[in-house]
């Protein structure tokens, strides 16, 4: 039997009730049993990006983000859209496991990204602007399926769970597929 692929999940959002947090709770339930994934829930710890503090020992919050894109196999990245991009903080987070170059934590990572939202676009641009930032790390990012959820308020219960059953259909195909495509593009473990 194949060991589960260590999977960092982040996600752009920190407020508790969001319902990107929920969608991300909803991937890692419906996520096949061949990924073990961690939420990294610490975002909002990080002090922003400075090079100053990008020495050892770093700041708290930045030794333990490094030490879990360290281990890490894959990446799953779930965030809203703010202001047509990427959120400050899931920005950050990156910046902060994106050096130093040229071997930084998040470096050579197969990624995947979804994203919900009240509106219509439904993180469209979030997902195409982070798609380009995942270029410095060479992250493979998954293509398809693809997961952007519009009007997502309609398919959240008032428990906060993802009640739309399509939608749950979704997001589990879009774990499998992730597996797959984690473990196509996974760098070889570290000895």
């Amino acid at each position: 039997m194949t060991a589960p692929l260590r999977v960092l999940a982040v996600c752009g959002s920190l407020r508790q009730g969001s319902m990107n947090r929920a969608l991300l709770r909803a991937a890692i339930e419906l996520a096949p049993a061949g990924l073990a994934i961690t939420f990294w829930d610490r975002a909002g710890e990080l002090p922003l990006y400075n090079a100053d503090l990008d020495v050892d020992p770093r700041p708290e919050p930045v030794a333990s983000l490094r030490a879990a894109c360290a281990d890490a196999q894959a990446i799953l990245f779930v965030s809203p859209e703010y202001n047509y991009s990427i959120p400050g903080v899931l920005k950050n987070l990156i910046d902060w496991g994106s050096r130093p170059q040229p071997d930084p934590p998040l470096k050579n990572k197969p990624a995947a990204v979804m994203g919900a939202s009240t509106g219509i676009s439904g993180t469209m641009r979030m997902q195409y602007h982070l798609r380009q930032v995942a270029v410095i790390l060479n992250a493979p990012m998954m293509p398809q399926p693809e997961v952007i959820l519009p009007r997502a308020v309609e398919r959240f219960g008032p428990d906060g769970r993802l009640a739309d059953d399509s939608t749950r259909a979704l997001v589990k195909r879009f774990m499998a597929a992730f597996e797959q495509w984690a473990r196509l593009h996974a760098p070889a473990p570290r000895p």
